[in-house]
């Protein structure tokens, strides 16, 4: 468990821990509201609440959450090499806890063997790109993201990002 201190604008700390069952529900309402806005309507239109819970449930196993305050504000999935999902919930923008689910997620890429990470940001999602680049993370450009459909692949227009862990 890692703590970070006096990160959100209240000043309390934010914990990052692994991911509990109990925690699934607040993930995939998290994972659903950041989606919304930032993919192919056709990947919208399969992406449910229902489909959110049952991914979020399927994926504990490699979810870190950042809880501030008693309550679930963010996540992170990372699975090898690659962040697969970095989401924070609305109340918890621009208050830092992104920043220290990104760390935690740099963290276990470098413990899971990897010198490098690399994570797809939907190209439409001018703010996340910002963040990434402000870490620290270059643009390697656009690729399609295969993202998971009901009946095969879903296309999702995305910038590649990735990030030396050591020097």
């Amino acid at each position: 468990m890692f703590t970070q201190e006096g990160n959100r604008a209240s000043g309390s700390a934010v914990v990052v821990r692994p991911a509990r069952p109990a925690d699934a529900e607040a993930v995939a309402d998290i994972w659903r509201d950041g989606h919304l806005g930032h993919v192919p309507e056709e990947l919208a239109a399969v992406r449910t609440p229902e489909s959110f819970a049952a991914r979020a449930a399927e994926r504990v196993g490699d979810t870190v959450v950042a809880v501030a305050d008693g309550e679930v504000a963010g996540f992170v999935m990372v699975a090898g090499d690659e962040v697969e999902q970095v989401y924070v919930a609305a109340a918890g923008r621009g208050t830092g806890v992104a920043g220290v689910l990104l760390a935690e997620a740099e963290r276990l890429v470098g413990e899971n063997g990897h010198d490098r990470a690399w994570l797809a940001v939907a190209t439409g999602n001018a703010r996340a790109r910002r963040f990434y680049a402000r870490q620290g993370w270059s643009d390697e450009g656009p690729f399609d993201y295969p993202a998971a459909g009901p009946e095969g692949p879903i296309a999702v227009p995305c910038h590649r990002y990735a990030k030396r862990l050591t020097d």
